[in-house]
């Protein structure tokens, strides 16, 4: 496929996950620099963490600054609008949706593109898709929202799970990687209209 679609998509994911992450530092209200950072752990975090332990170099965003312009772009766009306007979070929960199913089949693609097992490969659909926001959680002292109930984790995984289960089966790659990140979206998007959530443990009191 041609670069325009795949890569717009990309810049699109990169862009709504920084949002998240700029809102989530505007609420312990980080000053501009501190929203930036967070804005880019957010976006990049989960890539950069499956390269690093796929040892793959450079790095994505390395070779290629526009994400870096697009997620600064996204961080002081959103302090700016949510200075004038509340934020649309539906609507950014549903965005969030589409960049998780993205970035989770991306995940699995490039490591499944290095020959790794299947469990490893859905393991780094997890990373890939999750991990930013584990980390802005983490910076900002919260609790990550993936180890809590909500189904976000378990949407990348079950996503990821499908691609795999689709090629297995013989379907075309490209496919199998468009109905996998439909699959993840689909979760998420369920899981927040119908509000389904996770088993909590609790101890006995």
């Amino acid at each position: 496929m041609h670069l325009p679609l795949l890569y717009y998509l990309d810049l699109f994911g990169v862009a709504v996950f920084a949002i998240s992450g700029a809102l989530t530092a505007s609420e312990k209200k980080l000053d501009l620099y501190g929203v930036v950072i967070i804005s880019i752990v957010t976006a990049i975090g989960g890539g950069t963490l499956r390269d690093l332990l796929l040892d793959r170099h450079p790095i994505f965003w390395f070779e290629d600054p526009v994400l870096l312009i697009v997620i600064i772009t996204a961080s002081i766009a959103t302090i700016i609008y949510t200075r004038f306007h509340h934020p649309p979070l539906r609507v950014l929960l549903i965005a969030d949706a589409f960049g998780l199913g993205l970035f989770a089949i991306s995940g699995a693609q490039i490591a499944e593109a290095q020959n790794l097992s299947p469990l490893i490969v859905v393991v780094m659909a997890a990373i890939t898709g999750t991990a930013g926001g584990l980390t802005r959680d983490i910076l900002c002292n919260e609790i990550p929202m993936i180890l809590k109930k909500d189904i976000y984790a378990t949407a990348a995984i079950s996503g990821a799970a499908m691609y795999l289960i689709l090629k297995a089966l013989g379907m075309n790659g490209v496919l199998a990687g468009v109905t996998g990140s439909a699959f993840v979206f689909a979760v998420r998007i369920a899981a927040i209209t119908f509000r389904l959530h996770q088993p909590e443990s609790k101890l006995p009191s």
